[in-house]
Order: C-alpha cells, then sequence, then structure tokens
C-alpha cells in the first residue's frame, strides 16, 4: 500500500558521544539493569525529559493517504525532535467520537500493525540513541481500537464473581493489543463503586474491594503472563492499573470531584485492589485525579512514594492521568513547579501534560533533583527493555481467534437474574412473545464508554437473537419509548402488542454511546450529556432514574396482565419498581451481549450472575453498600434504609441448600447441594465479621468466594482459603451480603498478621 514507507531522513546532530555498536544497552544477553544504567549514562538531561513525557495524542501524528496507506504528521515530527525522541505515544489506535477516527480514516485489524511499524521506525531514526517508543493503549473492556474485540465493562465483569474467566479475556486483549504493535494496556480496576450515580461506575468491579482485588490478580495475570526472566512474551501486555486511589468515592458522585477520604478508609476499601495488583506484579498504575486529604494523587508524595513504593516495594511505573500535572499549577503557582511537584511525588511519566515539558528548567532551578529524574527515566527505559523494544521493533504478534465467542461467554456469566415470579424460563406453553422497549432492537446501547465504532452487523440484539434462537416462536416487537425524554407515543403500539402476547419482555436501560456530536473535555470526558447518554465518564447524575417514557411504558404493559420480564442493559444500578414478576440485569455486556440474554430468558444458558453492587430503593439512600460501619443502621421515617438488592444477590433457575460450614485452620468447608432439577451455579460467599478489633468494625466484610455449577441432585463440598484474615472474627457463610446478615457465625482468632 502506498504511503507507508518515508524516505529516510539524517539522524540529528546531538551532543554527546558516539553510540558504539558494542554498548551493553545494544547487548540483548545482558542484564536489563545493566542495560538501563549504561543507556542512561550516555543520555542528555534533554533526552531523558524526553523519555518522560507523552505528548501526543496518536491520532493526530498519523493521516490517510488517498491510495489508503498513512503518512506521518508535521505534529508528529515536531515532537520527536523537540526531545530527539519519543517517550510514549498514547492511542495510536484509538477510535471513538472525541478522537474522530472511524473506519474511514482509522487503522484496522489488517494495517494497525503497519502504522505502528511506521511510527516506531520514524521515532528510532530521530533518537540519537535510537530508542524506541512506547505505544499506550486504552484497553477498557477491550482492546479499544477498529475490530477489537469488544467486551463487557467492568461492571458485568465483577457481576461473573469468575476471575478464571477474566483472567482469558483479559489474555485475549492483551494479544490483540500486541498484535496491532500496540505495548501498555490502560485498564480501570482499582476504582471502588461507592455512589452509582458516578458516571464511571460502569468501569468498576463493584463495591466490594475482596471482589475487586481477585479480579484485579486476574487483570494483570492474563495480561502480562508469567514474564520468565522478567521479560513480556511477544503477546502480552504490561498493565496500567487504573486509578490510584480513592476516585470511586468522590463527593456527591461528581466526576473529579473532592473526596473526603480518611486514612483508614483509604487502607480499607479503595487500597486493597492495588495491593493485590502490585503482589501480582503489575507494571504500572496511574495516578488518580482526585485528592486524598487535600493534595491530589499525581503530586501525593505520601500515597505514591511513601506508600507505593517505599511500603509495598513497588518498583514499576508510575503514569499521571490526562492533564492531571498540570492541575497541580492550582497549588504551585505555575506549570514549572507542577512539573517538579508531581515528579517528586512519584510520577515518572505524563499524559498530555505542558509541565513535565519543563523538567529540565525544573532541575536546572534546583526544583527537583537529576537524580530523581533518573529514576524515573530508569522505569521508563527498564520497561522498554522488559518489552524488548530494543530487538523487536516490529509486531511479531498474531491476532488471536475467538473473541466474540469470548466476549459472549463473559456476557452470559454476567447476567443476573434479581426477580422471577415463575415467568422465566420461557415456558413450552408461551407461542407468541412481544419484545419491547428502547433497547430490545438495538446493539448501539449494549456497550459502555470507551468503544470504538464497530461494523455494521456486529453483535446481536435481544430481538434479533430470540428469533434466530428460537424461530418456533411468533415474536412481535415495538420499541414504545426511546431511552432518554418523556415521549409517550409509542406506547400504545407497544401495549397492544403485550396485551395480545404470552409473555412480554421489555428490555429497558441507559446508554454510555458517544456520538459525532458528543461535546468532549480536553481529556476525553464527555462536558455535557446529549443524544441518550445516561453514563460514563462526564456523564454523572443526581438521581438513579431511567428516561421518564421508560416508567411509563413498564406500568402500562405490566397493566395489560401480561406476564412480564424485564431486562436492564445498564452501566450502573438504576431504580425499577417491583412491578414486573422477573427483572434481570445484563449491564452493559457488549455486541454479543443481545444473544447471552436471549440464551438466559429461553433456559438455555443459566442466570449464573451475581450483584456487584447492592442496588438502592432510591437515590436519597445513598450509601447502601453492605459493607458499611457496625453502628445502629437505623431506617428512614420514610423509607427503609436497606438496598432492594444487596451486594452477592442473584437468583438460578434451580434452587440450592448450604450445609454447616466447618472451619480447619485458615480454611472453611461448606456442602452445597443442588436441590432443583436443572443444573446452575451457586457462588459461595464467605463474609467475616469482627469482633474484637483495634478500630470501629464493619458490619460484614467479604473475605473468601467461589463459584461452583452443579447438576441437579449433586452435591459438593467447597473449600476456600481464608487469605488475610485476622484478629478474632466470626466466618459466616452465605448466598448474599443480606443473608450473610442472619447466617450462623463461627468463630475464628486468627494470628495478627495483616495489620491494616
Amino acid at each position: 500500500m502506498g504511503g507507508r514507507r518515508l524516505p529516510r531522513r539524517g539522524r540529528p546532530r546531538t551532543p554527546g558521544a558516539p553510540v558504539m555498536s558494542d554498548a551493553v544497552y545494544r547487548d540483548p544477553t545482558a542484564p536489563v539493569d545493566a542495560r538501563v544504567r549504561d543507556l542512561l549514562s550516555r543520555m542528555t538531561l534533554r533526552e531523558k525529559v524526553g523519555q518522560l513525557n507523552q505528548r501526543m495524542y496518536g491520532w493526530d501524528a498519523y493521516r490517510r493517504t488517498p491510495d489508503g496507506g498513512f503518512e506521518l504528521t508535521e505534529a508528529l515530527r515536531a515532537e520527536t525532535d523537540r526531545f530527539e525522541g519519543l517517550g510514549a505515544l498514547y492511542g495510536l489506535q484509538r477510535a471513538d467520537a472525541w478522537s474522530g477516527v472511524d473506519h474511514g480514516n482509522g487503522p484496522g485489524a489488517e494495517d494497525g500493525a503497519a502504522l505502528a511499524d511506521l511510527v516506531q521506525r520514524h521515532v528510532v531514526e530521530r533518537s540519537r540513541l535510537g530508542i524506541p517508543t512506547l505505544f499506550v493503549e486504552e484497553v477498557p473492556h477491550g482492546l479499544m481500537a477498529l475490530d477489537g474485540t469488544v467486551l463487557p465493562v467492568n461492571l458485568a465483569i465483577g457481576a461473573t464473581w469468575d476471575p478464571e474467566l477474566y483472567e482469558r479475556a483479559a489474555a485475549h486483549a492483551a494479544a490483540e493489543l500486541r498484535a496491532r504493535g500496540g505495548h501498555v494496556a490502560l485498564v480501570s480496576a482499582l476504582d471502588i463503586a461507592r455512589d452509582p450515580r458516578w458516571g464511571r461506575t460502569e468501569e468498576c468491579f463493584g463495591e466490594d474491594p475482596h471482589l475487586a482485588g481477585r479480579l484485579t490478580q486476574a487483570l494483570v495475570r492474563g495480561m502480562q503472563g508469567a514474564c520468565p526472566d522478567g521479560l513480556f512474551a511477544a503477546d502480552k501486555a504490561p498493565v496500567v492499573l487504573k486509578h490510584f486511589a480513592g476516585q470511586g468515592a468522590t463527593v456527591g458522585g461528581r466526576n473529579s470531584a473532592e473526596s473526603e477520604l480518611g486514612w483508614r478508609e483509604l487502607h480499607e476499601i479503595h487500597l486493597p485492589a492495588a495491593r493485590a495488583g502490585v503482589r501480582a506484579g503489575a507494571a504500572a498504575v496511574m495516578a488518580a485525579y482526585n485528592e486524598v486529604d487535600g493534595m491530589p494523587c499525581s503530586g501525593n508524595r505520601a500515597l505514591l512514594t511513601g506508600l507505593l513504593r517505599e511500603e509495598w516495594g513497588f518498583d514499576g511505573l508510575v503514569m499521571a492521568d490526562g492533564l492531571a500535572v498540570d492541575r497541580l499549577a492550582r497549588i504551585t503557582g505555575d506549570k514549572v513547579s507542577a512539573g517538579a511537584l508531581a515528579l517528586d511525588s512519584g510520577v515518572d511519566l505524563s499524559l498530555w501534560d505542558e509541565g513535565f515539558t519543563h523538567l529540565q528548567e525544573a532541575v536546572e532551578r534546583g526544583l527537583v533533583s537529576e537524580g530523581t529524574l533518573d529514576a524515573a527515566v530508569a522505569r521508563v527505559l527498564r520497561l522498554k527493555f522488559r518489552l524488548g523494544l530494543f530487538e523487536r521493533q516490529h509486531p511479531t504478534a498474531s491476532r488471536p481467534a475467538g473473541g466474540a465467542e469470548l466476549s459472549k461467554e463473559v456476557a452470559r456469566a454476567a447476567v443476573t437474574l434479581l426477580r422471577n415470579d415463575g415467568v422465566l424460563p420461557v415456558g413450552a406453553d408461551v407461542s407468541r412473545i412481544a419484545v419491547l422497549g428502547p433497547q430490545a432492537a438495538t446493539t448501539a446501547h449494549q456497550s459502555g464508554d470507551y468503544t470504538a465504532p464497530q461494523r455494521p452487523g456486529t453483535g446481536s440484539s435481544v430481538l434479533d437473537a430470540l428469533r434466530g434462537l428460537a424461530p418456533g416462536l411468533d415474536i412481535r416487537h415495538e420499541p414504545g419509548c426511546s431511552l432518554t425524554g418523556d415521549d409517550l407515543s409509542g406506547i400504545p403500539a407497544a401495549i397492544a402488542q403485550a396485551a395480545a402476547s404470552d409473555l412480554a419482555v421489555l428490555v429497558l436501560g441507559g446508554s454510555s454511546a458517544r456520538t459525532p456530536g458528543t461535546e468532549f473535555d480536553a481529556n476525553g470526558a464527555a462536558l455535557k450529556a446529549v443524544s441518550e447518554m445516561t453514563c460514563g465518564e462526564g456523564v454523572d447524575l443526581a438521581g438513579l432514574r431511567l428516561g421518564g417514557a421508560q416508567y411509563a411504558l413498564l406500568d402500562a404493559v405490566v397493566a395489560t396482565g401480561t406476564p412480564t420480564a424485564v431486562v436492564l442493559v445498564q452501566g450502573r444500578p438504576h431504580l425499577v419498581p417491583d412491578t414486573a414478576p422477573a427483572l434481570l440485569s445484563a449491564w452493559y455486556p457488549g455486541p454479543w451481549g443481545g444473544e447471552a440474554i436471549a440464551e438466559v430468558l429461553l433456559g438455555l444458558t443459566e442466570p449464573a450472575g451475581r450483584l456487584p453492587v447492592s442496588v438502592p430503593r432510591s437515590a436519597a439512600q445513598l450509601p447502601v453498600y453492605y459493607n458499611h460501619k457496625d453502628t445502629e443502621y437505623g431506617g428512614y421515617v420514610d423509607e427503609s434504609a436497606e438496598p432492594r438488592y444487596s451486594f452477592g444477590h442473584g437468583l438460578s433457575y434451580t434452587s440450592f441448600a448450604y450445609g454447616e460450614p466447618r472451619l480447619t485452620g485458615r480454611t472453611v468447608e461448606v456442602d452445597i447441594t443442588n436441590t432443583g432439577r436443572r443444573y446452575g451455579r451457586s457462588v459461595v460467599q464467605v463474609y467475616l465479621r469482627r469482633l474484637i478489633t483495634r478500630t470501629w468494625p464493619r458490619t460484614l466484610e467479604l473475605c473468601a468466594f467461589e463459584g461452583v455449577g452443579l447438576a441437579p441432585g449433586e452435591r459438593r463440598t467447597v473449600t476456600l482459603p481464608l487469605e488475610g484474615v485476622s484478629g478474632t472474627v466470626e466466618i459466616r457463610v452465605a448466598a448474599s451480603a443480606r443473608e450473610a446478615l442472619t447466617a450462623k457465625g463461627h468463630s475464628l482468632t486468627a494470628p495478627d498478621d495483616t495489620p491494616l
């Protein structure tokens, strides 16, 4: 394809000793640390500063040529000339409404690697020492690129309660990233959903630190692999865990707002997932936007250096979030000192900000030491050597197959049955189904924020999947209303279809879809909701209600007397009254989620999901997370204080009986029996209740869980390790947090070897 290769340009004349072919850093057999030291000793201050800058938006680095190839832009040339190289480049493969990249102008699966190769060749040529760049990509729920496999969002991952399944999905995403020439994956994992009004709730694994920690470990294992000799395999990618720390605790559920976090709350709720990720070997973390005790995370030395590096022993990379370093100028007075503060606090790599471009001046003015700068540069270079970029600058991994089926498998595991009065699964007496609601016949709103444009025909809607899986049924459709607004004009037609059917399937929910008309902030967050947006970064809600017409549609369909099953496609728990006999949440299940939902409705697949967050009765109740402090938790005069559905809740099409738990040392055993007539999966959940503590305890804390699938009548003994349990506690085994409140407790006194 024309336009892919550029004429070679002469290397710039730069002060410094010439590079010898026998330089240690060029020797792939030399230890990584020795290569880093050798290369660092040859670099000028200007070159060092360049390695810490990630200034460009990747989509500004190239353009399509008339013959369908790519050419590099003057913006990229200017950026590489600025520091005689390029430390990292963000979003070369990114495609969405913010970047403006789509199938007409961006790289797809067939040419993404060629574009990465073209850019990398240019960067190496412009670097006096031949230092390659890091290609950093968003992988929030699959690779955010054209033709990348879209997975269900993190909240759906949390609903699976299945770390092994997620590990496989993460490995697939890493392989896709590397096959396209990308190197580093940015993945949300550390945010804990404490207020579902927050638009980024969809990016959280849930409200519980133990659940988030288990899934973060799975993420790191899946993406990074074993890393023999410290090196990444060609199909594995270092992961940047976002966001460190406490970003889910902002006041009022408002994005990037202030937080009111004490050090103990931070440690008990918001740090365990990060600790689990660090122990699993995560290559990097991203400093969050929020502040902790008045100091933004990107300038918080106590957090990034005192805790992360010195106490936890983390030796990986710390990246700032987009433009976060420049925000520190509100404290320091200017961007030069803001960059110095971030670097001295522990940030190694910037993201789009100006502050780090002035680090040479900051060093020369004595605002930060060159030794501190060298330590950060060494961490960047170490990651490049671990990736083998000095030897393998061109992509060598092949694109993995089976992405769509894997995405559908995760979506199946996430569908959560919240209520069922015998309506589901669809019975033999049902011959006509009315499939209604604004989410019924579209895939456009099945994926979350940070999703690339999909090719026409990708995925399946609930309507199409039902028709395909049950061709013998008479399936009628009317949308009834749209996701937002109060237009009721379509409801009469929906009522007519419901009244003439044996079953109504009402598919409601929200949307994180960004359209080309969306207004974006400088960091990619939505400035204001447009079209049907009700969730995602920058789209926070004061309440948790659906669009007004959706409630009118629900009331009208239920009033027909036709048995009704409501399916929620959503990125946060929305408020839905208990008026329909059956209620399922599919979260944002991805493009193929319609088929997963249809399989559960028809009984071809068992509902296996469990709630990763508590579902409130109203936003006025918040917070309703289960692991609150063990105080006299009274109700309201006008409302119950309890959630409508508790953390861990989820029904099956069969029933289970739990035996008496048995404690043996640091393990708990329980017998579980499938007492119904169908195969099913239950999630055995182990909670602890602290009896003697140094500070006021929480009511309950999840400390172990395991999913178990059983045939009808089958009984199995499940053994769960009680890792990290210390002090005098009660152990309770149950199927949800609400059931654990009344379950019989079993006392255990364990060595106090895990201080908080």
